[in-house]
């Protein structure tokens, strides 16, 4: 039946086209000449790159049915299970030094930090495999409820690639353009990524410091509160505090201000409660042996 639901939704959202490059359309070239005017690229440059660049129907296909419209129990069940809790001890084990720092100079929990690599790509494992520059521009172009937001990570995208030297067609991501260790969009990629190693280079997809510490000022930038909890079991929420009343189905809670901080990242009230029970558990298991690991 999901399958069904999804496949109406994306035939009532994407018309048809036939399989041909995106330098061919009409909107693709005024994109292109926006970007001279704004950016100063090189019109002809783009013309050949968008000329290599196709439309992606399983990118389509994933945003009209993603993970987030599961009920809350099997949702929960993809992220705070046995494997991603051990992972998540051993990955916070491995980079203890830095996610020590990372708590202390931007106030943000290491469990938090670990269970966010955890939940967008299973410590650094799954970082996806789509082409970044065909994704979004599949979504920019073929992806009508949203093509402004997607159109603007496309820019996003080509500016970060021409800034970093980036090879714009060998980057992979989630389906929705998502980079690296911590799934950042290229627009947050340019505006809180940080290198946190003192390289003097940025690189969320193979180094986990730069990824921790992005991760980490991404929060505090998006008003995390130190030493705040995240959640608390459902009850009357305090507005002015910023608590937030979460239905998530079979199961009510209430979302403090840190928890509005986490749907930043994703705006799914699923993932941010994901995200907070697997860092609870985490940070509750820490230091035990894997046989005595509680699952909740």
């Amino acid at each position: 039946m999901r399958a069904l639901v999804a496949g109406m939704l994306l035939a009532l959202a994407v018309p048809a086209l036939a399989q041909s490059p995106y330098g061919d359309r009409a909107e693709v070239k005024s994109f292109i000449r926006g970007l001279v005017e704004r950016h100063g690229f090189i019109e002809g440059e783009l013309n050949t790159l968008f000329a290599r660049v196709y439309r992606v129907d399983p990118v389509l296909q994933a945003i009209v049915a993603p993970a987030e419209i599961a009920p809350w129990p099997d949702y929960r069940a993809l992220f705070v299970n046995p494997r991603r809790i051990e992972g998540g001890l051993a990955f916070w084990k491995a980079q203890e030094a830095l996610l020590a720092r990372a708590e202390r100079e931007y106030g943000v929990p290491a469990e938090i930090i670990v269970a966010i690599v955890g939940v967008e790509t299973f410590y650094g494992r799954n970082p996806g495999r789509w082409r970044v520059i065909e994704a979004l521009a599949t979504l920019a172009f073929d992806y009508p409820p949203r093509a402004s937001f997607f159109r603007a990570e496309l820019e996003n995208y080509l500016l970060l690639a021409r800034d970093s030297g980036l090879d714009i067609l060998s980057v992979r991501g989630s389906y929705a353009g998502a980079i690296g260790i911590p799934q950042f969009m290229p627009g947050s990629v340019r505006r809180y990524a940080v290198d946190f190693d003192g390289d003097g280079a940025i690189d969320l997809s193979r180094n986990t410091a730069d990824a921790i510490g992005s991760v980490a000022n991404f929060l505090k930038q998006h008003g995390w509160r130190p030493g705040e909890a995240v959640q608390r079991k459902a009850g009357i929420p305090d507005q002015a505090a910023g608590d937030r009343a979460i239905d998530l189905g079979s199961e009510q809670r209430v979302g403090l201000a840190n928890f509005q901080v986490l749907m930043r990242y994703n705006r799914s009230p699923l993932y941010a409660a994901a995200v907070a029970d697997l860092s609870e558990v985490l940070k509750k298991n820490r230091g035990q042996s894997p046989i005595f690991l509680e699952r909740r």
